[in-house]
């Protein structure tokens, strides 16, 4: 079979993905979609930055607010969702054009993974809460004992390696050491990447996340904010889901409960994008 371009298009936050998709896929008869963990989730599509009903009314976009905000999204669960789409597209003659920021689902997309399954959230609280009861000299102990292969690579204050270790442990019944021995799970042979990287200069790149966030304000993000805490307050929505990372969300949050006054909320909102830019930048640099 011959190779299928598949493109991708990458970079931070506010680097002006979402134009380069555009043009792309009114050049090539492409389907837009989408590999950002917060614009899968059907709330916030302001502050997350989804598109706009202009652009998918102009082209095909998919994955954008395709999960409940209680869904728990992993690089695993990204490539489950997206693969079959892509496969479709290109049945279809059309070009996949996968556009985001999310390092990982990229990766995930373009490297493999291993076939390791997704950890429980009760799994995962319940290793995180017995670390926190037993302390790191205790835990590690209790790891060393059940699992010494992989106890062996991680030292006692390698507090997030050794959790996770636990975590496949208790999940799985199976070493951690010994998941990685499996065979990953990669791409089609038939799959061909074409790698569009948008990394604006550091200050252009600054100055969009601060105008790009005060645009959000304007236009109906603190709408979008009061809505979502209601949900959550209501307990429709659970607190802490990862949508609550939502650039900006916390200090919108605060500033309508009344903590702070609506200009720190932006300023604060804004410096916390910009070095959220500024780790994406490092990441796909050296990453992809």
């Amino acid at each position: 079979m011959n190779k299928q371009v598949i493109h991708i298009v990458a970079g931070p936050t506010a680097s002006g993905k979402s134009a380069k998709a555009m043009e792309l896929a009114e050049k090539h008869g492409g389907v837009i979609i989408n590999c950002d963990s917060q614009q899968i989730y059907d709330s916030l599509p302001i502050l997350s930055a989804q598109p706009s009903d202009e652009d998918k009314a102009k082209v095909p976009h998919r994955l954008y607010a395709a999960l409940h905000p209680n869904d728990v999204c992993s690089a695993g669960n990204y490539r489950e969702l997206a693969e079959p789409i892509i496969e479709e597209t290109l049945a279809a003659s059309q070009t996949p054009i996968i556009c985001g920021g999310t390092g990982l689902y990229i990766k995930a997309l373009i490297e493999g993974l291993s076939p390791m399954p997704d950890i429980p959230e009760d799994v995962r609280a319940a290793v995180v809460a017995k670390y926190e009861n037993f302390g790191a000299e205790k835990f590690y102990a209790e790891l060393k004992t059940r699992d010494p292969e992989i106890a062996a690579r991680f030292h006692v204050n390698h507090k997030a390696r050794i959790i996770r270790a636990m975590e496949v442990l208790e999940a799985t019944g199976k070493s951690l050491a010994k998941w990685q021995k499996e065979d990953r799970l990669v791409p089609p042979a038939h799959w061909r990447f074409e790698i569009h990287k948008i990394l604006p200069e550091r200050e252009e790149l600054y100055r969009r996340c601060n105008e790009r966030f005060k645009w959000m304000v304007k236009n109906g993000a603190l709408e979008e904010v009061k809505k979502f805490d209601a949900r959550l307050r209501s307990g429709e929505v659970k607190d802490g889901v990862p949508l609550c990372k939502a650039l900006g969300f916390k200090e919108l949050r605060a500033y309508l409960n009344g903590e702070i006054s609506k200009d720190e909320a932006i300023e604060k909102a804004q410096g916390i994008t910009r070095r959220y830019a500024k780790r994406q930048i490092t990441w796909f640099r050296n990453q992809l």
